[in-house]
């Protein structure tokens, strides 16, 4: 019996190549995609799952979602003091480690360069976080250092370092460390991205800045946990807001009470959902969101649902054709179960084949697609991370769904009505308008892609090109400036940049295009009884035309002694008292002025207000002599920052210049330049243009994933389509030639046909265009700025469904139409 399905089923497609071409790619190309998109949804969900002991390591983030003043914000740092006290408070926490992100610079050889990736941590860190060692031991004692396997090859051109000494200059001291490990180079699916961990002493390490050490609001680094195994997360997040109160003290500022905690949320997060988390601030790698990866899930379950649409479709449709073999069948003997068996079978064979194609393609796909994504996406059959069993899984449920109700359809002719009639096709009631309820799902499915692919497209170039309420363009942004080592020669460094030929303007600043920092301080008005927390930031006098700022009202700094607010470094407490007891000026932006109460630009110039700006524990007279534009120096997903920019002359971490000419020519001199006067401070430049690049890299290709994958939905329901005007055209054969001897022209006939495939689409659209407005409100509401949903995208997306719908068919009908009456007369 099983030997007799399988030459029926290779028969039968080998009889129709169309309709087993079409399906097979159909198939194919959905079940292709389907597994590239849970390879990617896998490995997203894969984020650390390597590291031992993972299910008890955790990382202690602060977040603030609903500050009385600011923007929310979710961040993954905490502050350094919170460590020791978390440890002491909580005796569920076995082991407690800081790790603190740096770029120092390595001497080697006479020669400087940055340490890319490296961490600083002042404890046994590895103990905590237990990354896989390869040589050596972890870090025991102050003083010592692991270096990934790839740091150690490039610093030494061996792994074999163990024992030899890593020099390093940071905060301006040059410090020596022992390596004493070798840890495995970590894999992409990481948080975290690390090349060395150096162990130092913090006591010494923050002489300059022992404040560091005690301030709640300082977050700079990353707090991990060892939590002793069974221990309930739930409870100790339960038990943090007292926590806190027993921790964090109250502090005045200008006789406001103000404490660290009250917008402070603790959170402990496992390593394992770090990734995917809800805090992606202050983060070591770009994260992802939990719903990102949720709808790539969906789009790879409608993908393979519109191929097991086409294929329910092609096979009911097709059904008719083999009407008289199934009455044959039935008069012989063959009972319905048989022939369900049969049909679910064959479609079991086309599956299997299928799913062979799709399997060769995901070979062929899988390394360019990881590589676009810049992912580690692999491709393995065996194993806990194989595809086998899934794969045939798949084929099977496949195979199943996409074959059983034409099975019970086709099982269910009666072979007298077949035979009786003398024909071999049969078209059983109903059938019809369930292949047009699917056709209509399959264009709601892809007219809801393509109006999301226009959406989310849209505000990808609207995120790049959007006015950033400063001119972006021309501007080469050079770090490290501010480093301690070449701290006195910043001025003299600028200065002599601004003779580079092509260079127009140059501004030392804290805040760049897309400088990572975030630094506020909470502000009184006069008789006010809150804090209102406002961006600090220093620049210098040429920041204003280095970075193209809009003055509103007011003036910009000059040369006033009152304008300068420039302290010494390492810190002087006596020179910090006076500037701050003396009242610093300051230049605020539009939405600074809206905050603080001031209304129009206008009004805000000349008022007054009070804040520790200067130094801790002294309250400074902040007098406001002009105001700027807003500027968004972040993404577009974040709020627009209420700003206020303070003088000095050093100390900035960040030199702005803006050039006319060509770029490469601009960063070579500027380099040369850098070269002769900071030697021991490697040069580090990038083009605005770069950052905004790499600041939306990974939405930029998830977006173009999306759209990919979106193009070949449409492409399957075009094969769909395609198949099905085939055999409805064929179908007509004897009505078109009536139509034609009584005297219907080719145009009509066509009409007929393309509007019969026409309607479906205009209903699909009615479907799709609600559900796709929602979601694209939805998605678009995580932009600060942002695009108007306006008809444009929907409008766009059913042209081109009804275009492709029009183009499909209008072959097939032009073919049937245009064929001799008498041929078709003679059809059946």
């Amino acid at each position: 019996m099983w030997r007799n399905y399988w030459t029926v089923a290779v028969r039968a497609l080998a009889k129709s190549k169309t309709y087993s071409v079409i399906n097979i790619a159909g198939l194919a190309i959905g079940m292709a995609a389907c597994v590239l998109i849970l390879l990617y949804v896998r490995y997203e969900n894969s984020y650390d799952k390597w590291l031992p002991d993972a299910e008890d390591t955790y990382q202690l983030q602060a977040w603030y979602p609903n500050p009385k003043s600011g923007i929310p914000l979710f961040g993954q740092m905490s502050a350094y003091v919170a460590k020791d006290r978390v440890k002491k408070d909580f005796p569920q926490v076995a082991r407690v480690g800081y790790l603190l992100y740096g770029q120092p610079v390595i001497l080697k050889d006479g020669q400087s360069s940055f340490g890319e990736n490296y961490g600083t941590t002042d404890d046994d860190f590895l103990k905590v976080v237990k990354l896989p060692m390869v040589a050596g031991t972890t870090l025991t004692a102050p003083g010592s250092a692991v270096l990934s396997q790839t740091e150690a090859v490039k610093r030494f051109g061996t792994e074999q370092v163990l024992g030899r000494t890593l020099s390093t200059v940071a905060k301006g001291k040059q410090r020596d460390y022992r390596i004493v490990g070798i840890f495995k180079d970590l894999p992409k699916n990481s948080h975290m991205k690390l090349n060395a961990i150096l162990r130092a002493d913090f006591n010494a390490y923050f002489a300059d800045t022992p404040t560091f050490m005690t301030q709640w609001g300082w977050q700079s680094g990353w707090i991990y946990l060892d939590l002793k195994p069974g221990t309930d997360v739930k409870q100790l997040e339960a038990a943090m807001p007292a926590w806190e109160k027993r921790n964090i003290p109250d502090e005045t500022n200008n006789g406001v009470r103000t404490n660290q905690g009250d917008d402070q949320d603790w959170h402990f997060i496992n390593v394992r959902d770090i990734h995917l988390g809800k805090a992606q601030n202050g983060s070591m790698t770009p994260g992802n969101d939990k719903r990102t990866v949720a709808t790539f899930s969906v789009i790879a379950m409608l993908i393979l649902g519109m191929a097991i649409v086409n294929f329910t479709n092609l096979a009911t449709a097709r059904a008719g054709q083999r009407a008289r073999e199934v009455a044959l069948r039935k008069v012989l003997g063959a009972n319905r179960r048989q022939l369900i068996i049969q049909f679910v079978a064959e479609a079991l064979l086309i599956s299997a084949v299928s799913m062979l194609v799709a399997l060769a393609l995901v070979e062929l796909l899988v390394r360019p697609f990881a590589a676009f994504l810049d992912a580690g996406i692999t491709l393995s059959y065996f194993g806990s991370d194989g595809i086998l069993l899934p794969a045939i899984g798949v084929t099977l449920l496949v195979g199943v769904l996409s074959g059983l109700y034409p099975a019970f359809f086709i099982s269910r002719f009666k072979p007298a009505e077949v035979l009786k009639a003398n024909r071999s096709a049969a078209e059983t009631p109903g059938s019809g308008r369930l292949r047009t309820a699917l056709v209509i799902a399959q264009f709601a499915v892809s007219i809801g892609l393509i109006v999301c692919t226009a959406v989310v497209y849209a505000q990808t170039v609207y995120a790049r090109t959007v006015d950033p309420g400063y001119k972006r363009d021309h501007i080469l942004q050079v770090e490290n400036v501010g480093r301690a080592q070449i701290f006195e020669r910043a001025p003299m460094i600028e200065e002599q940049m601004k003779r580079v030929p092509g260079v127009v303007a140059v501004g030392l600043t804290g805040l760049g295009v897309d400088t990572g920092d975030n630094i506020n301080n909470g502000v009184v008005l006069p008789g006010g009884t809150q804090t209102i927390d406002i961006g600090n930031y220093k620049v210098d006098l040429g920041f204003f035309d280095a970075m193209g700022l809009t003055l509103k009202a007011g003036r910009w700094f000059d040369e006033r002694p009152i304008d300068d607010q420039t302290v010494p470094y390492p810190s002087n407490e006596a020179v910090e008292k006076a500037v701050a007891t003396r009242g610093i000026n300051v230049v605020i932006n539009e939405l600074a002025a809206k905050k603080l109460g001031f209304g129009s630009p206008q009004n805000a110039v000349g008022k007054l207000f009070r804040g520790e700006v200067v130094t801790d524990g002294v309250n400074t007279d902040i007098h406001v002599i002009g105001v700027v534009g807003d500027g968004q120096f972040r993404s577009v997903r974040d709020p627009v920052q209420p700003l206020m920019y303070s003088k000095v002359t050093k100390g900035p971490g960040w030199m702005v210049i803006r050039y006319n000419g060509d770029p490469a020519t601009v960063r070579a001199a500027a380099e040369q330049k850098w070269k002769q006067l900071a030697p021991d401070v490697p040069f580090d430049a990038k083009f605005s243009e770069e950052i905004v690049g790499d600041l939306y890299k990974a939405e930029d290709a998830r977006a173009k994933i999306f759209a990919a994958f979106s193009l070949l939905a449409v492409v399957i329901g075009c094969l769909g389509l395609f198949g099905l005007a085939s055999f409805t055209a064929e179908r007509r054969t004897k009505e078109i030639g009536i139509r034609k001897v009584l005297g219907a022209r080719t145009r009509d006939i066509v009409r007929l046909l393309v509007w019969q495939f026409s309607r479906p689409v205009i209903i699909a659209n009615i479907i799709a265009w609600p559900i796709a407005w929602w979601m694209m409100r939805d998605w678009l509401n995580g932009f600060d700025q942002r695009i108007s949903l306006t008809p444009v995208p929907f409008l766009i997306a059913a042209l081109i469904a009804l275009g492709i719908a029009i183009v499909t068919v209008v072959g097939h009908a032009v073919r049937i139409a245009r064929a001799n009456p008498i041929h078709a007369l003679r059809y059946e």
